[in-house]
């Protein structure tokens, strides 16, 4: 979003707005359903008492994860509430719970990859703007799954990595953690300014690109190039 602005031109940026707003509210969604959709399954009924086991995006938006998304393609939803006391393995159903929400973006993420690759091929046998916008879309749906997923993967409070993590640490560690939240938090926006995360979200896209090498004979028969 950062570099549409950089652009100066107002119908890419407008547009690239839009389109980040369209798609954040399809990605944060299904990252907080699959944690809430987690807890539910290992025993934990809270988010679902609290109404939080739903696609509905406005249940899930952040006041300061959404904009973070919206201008860096890195962010986080609105918590989703727990009770780690009905879990049977508490630390354990803490990680698997995290995990869910990151883990249901890389899925989503493969998807969206595999029909990008299609929007491509077609692309280039039907380069027109409708076309060209399709592919663009897509390819934006699927960095941000994996921005996400990346993002939420940092070993940091209040990320989901953080409580990954503390299932094969200890309680001393994640009583460090939460001390040094606040330096730790100014750790994370320092990260999410720099190039490093755009670097990862790039090297994973491009392993994603790997993994579905089986489709791209498929597209380029349905699409040849003349």
């Amino acid at each position: 979003m950062i570099s549409a602005f950089m652009s100066g031109d107002k119908e890419t940026i407008i547009l690239t707005f839009f389109v980040y707003l369209m798609i954040i509210f399809l990605i944060t969604p299904i990252h907080e359903f699959a944690h809430a959709w987690a807890a539910h399954k290992l025993g934990d009924d809270t988010a679902r008492l609290k109404g939080r086991l739903t696609l509905n995006p406005l249940a899930s938006l952040d006041p300061l994860g959404t904009p973070a998304m919206l201008l860096f393609g890195f962010g986080w939803g609105k918590p989703v509430p727990i009770n780690p006391l009905r879990f049977k393995e508490y630390r354990k159903g803490i990680a698997l719970t995290a995990l869910a929400g990151p883990l249901s973006n890389f899925i989503v993420a493969f998807f969206g990859m595999i029909a990008y690759k299609f929007a491509l091929y077609y692309y280039f046998t039907n380069p027109t703007d409708v076309a060209y916008y399709i592919k663009w879309a897509l390819e934006l749906f699927t960095t941000l799954n994996i921005g996400l997923g990346v993002f939420n993967l940092i070993p940091i409070p209040p990320l989901d990595g953080q409580k990954i993590l503390s299932y094969f640490t200890s309680k001393e560690v994640d009583e460090f953690m939460y001390r040094n939240q606040m330096f730790l938090t100014l750790a994370l926006f320092a990260l999410i300014s720099s190039p490093i995360l755009g670097k990862v979200r790039e090297v994973v896209f491009i392993g994603y690109d790997k993994l579905t090498f089986f489709i791209d004979p498929i597209a380029q028969s349905l699409f040849p190039i003349p």
